[in-house]
């Protein structure tokens, strides 16, 4: 009878994990809207600034001569922006996001190259403080919640003034990319110096694109263009921010409905252990009075 107690016992433990797995999904649900909302609202604005950005950069050439687009004759110190949760219980979206981080250093390391690094998320920053990474500056309850461009113009504003003081020679950032609700990928992008693919990427989409759009800059391209170059690494900042974020509710939502999907197997499986215990101990008693019964009889 204790062995029926002890699984009667864990069918119960089973049925409020379930109920817990099961509130957390709708959760994670209802915040997957919002946060997909915003990323898919501001994709249009990006891809629009990265072609009027494209335009600008072919109208100036090489006259443009921003310290934002000119590489370092040597690079020694590189600066790495992750992006990650604040909270756990979304599978292996921080453990895949750690890992990238991970290699990126262990990489750049071997080219005897010094890595500091930013970190937006509980976890990430628990993880640089568990190997002693050094950490210039820590962000916390922004991914995952609601949060305006301004954290991305203030943590954009703080990079580029290192960039131009030289305290690093790169900048690059790891996030989630949000490609579907099963599926977002660990990715990696260099934001300082600006690459010069970058450039050429947006010139490509806007040729391939219907028509070439002008635009009439005053005073000049190349003057316009120095404004707009911090303001792109803003968008491309904010941009990884939404992805990460919204990337966090999917990986979550996904790995609740696995949870409570587990809780039900895990209840057919105690169940039917139960039933044959119960079964079991019914014969074992059905036994005992037989054989009483025969040794009265003899």
């Amino acid at each position: 009878m204790a062995k029926l107690k002890d699984i009667k016992r864990k069918i119960s433990a089973v049925k409020k994990t379930k109920q817990i797995t099961k509130a957390m999904n709708m959760v994670a649900a209802s915040r997957l809207r919002g946060a997909q909302s915003a990323m898919e609202s501001f994709r249009p604005y990006a891809s629009k600034f990265g072609e009027v950005l494209g335009s600008l950069a072919r109208r100036a050439g090489e006259e443009a001569g921003s310290s934002l687009l000119t590489p370092r004759e040597e690079v020694k110190k590189i600066h790495l922006i992750l992006c990650t949760s604040d909270r756990g219980l979304c599978g292996g979206f921080n453990a895949n996001l750690i890992a990238k981080a991970v290699s990126f250093i262990e990489q750049k390391r071997k080219q005897h190259i010094d890595v500091s690094l930013t970190s937006f998320g509980k976890k990430g920053r628990d993880w640089c403080r568990k190997i002693g990474l050094p950490t210039v500056k820590a962000h916390v309850g922004i991914v995952g919640s609601r949060f305006g461009f301004n954290v991305a113009s203030a943590s954009g504003h703080e990079l580029i003034d290192g960039f131009l003081k030289g305290e690093y020679d790169e900048v690059h950032i790891i996030f989630a990319e949000f490609i579907s609700m099963a599926r977002q990928t660990p990715h990696t992008k260099q934001l300082l110096p600006i690459p010069p693919l970058v450039i050429a990427e947006e010139l490509k989409e806007a040729k391939g694109s219907a028509y070439l759009a002008e635009h009439i800059c005053e005073p000049s391209a190349d003057e316009v263009l120095g404004e707009m170059l911090p303001r792109s690494i803003y968008v491309q900042l904010y941009s990884a921010l939404l992805e990460t974020s919204t990337s966090e509710h999917a990986a979550r939502m996904a790995a609740m409905d696995n949870a409570t999907k587990a809780c039900n197997d895990m209840m057919g499986s105690l169940t039917l252990a139960y039933n044959k215990a119960r079964q079991a101990a019914i014969t074992a008693e059905l036994m005992d009075i037989v054989g009483g019964a025969e040794a009265l009889k003899g």
